[in-house]
């Protein structure tokens, strides 16, 4: 089973950094990543900058196509009136259906703003002790997933230390 995750740092390079952790862990078979997207915004900036991280990404990702969607929904709906309202009603229940509900994309609205960035990303097999470990310190949130509570609990803890 594919796990998502949105995780926050409270800088605009925090993601970045925690990308390249990512990729050692993939590189090392201790994770597999099938799609991530980090989102940065830099102070004073009107909008985040987004990007896919498909040299990260096993065959079979997602695409571009969800993220844009996701992102478009978090960043761009506000900005672009009554005329989108159809189309952000049809993928909000499109993303209820990977298990990311108006809750969790409000909150996402709310917490990343100006001076922070977030990883978006989709794993599955992680060796979760081993991953823990290698994130240990990085000072991040986590915003939503669709783990088990005491797999959340857990991973809260290991980006707490």
């Amino acid at each position: 089973m594919s796990t998502l995750s949105v995780w926050r740092f409270d800088t605009p390079d925090g993601a970045e950094n925690a990308v390249g952790t990512l990729g050692e862990l993939s590189q090392q078979k201790l994770i597999t990543v099938h799609d991530a997207a980090t989102v940065s915004w830099q102070p004073g900036a009107k909008k985040p900058r987004t990007r896919q991280l498909q040299d990260l990404t096993s065959a079979g990702a997602r695409g571009g196509a969800f993220w844009g969607m996701l992102f478009g929904l978090l960043f761009l709906v506000p900005l672009l009136g009554a005329a989108i309202g159809a189309a952000a009603g049809a993928l909000t229940g499109r993303l209820t259906d990977v298990g990311i509900d108006d809750t969790s994309i409000k909150r996402a609205r709310e917490e990343i703003t100006p001076g922070t960035s977030a990883l978006f990303v989709l794993t599955s097999d992680a060796v979760r002790d081993r991953v823990q470990e290698a994130f240990a310190g990085e000072r991040a949130e986590l915003l939503f997933t669709n783990l088990t509570r005491e797999q959340e609990d857990t991973l809260r803890e290991a980006f707490a230390e």
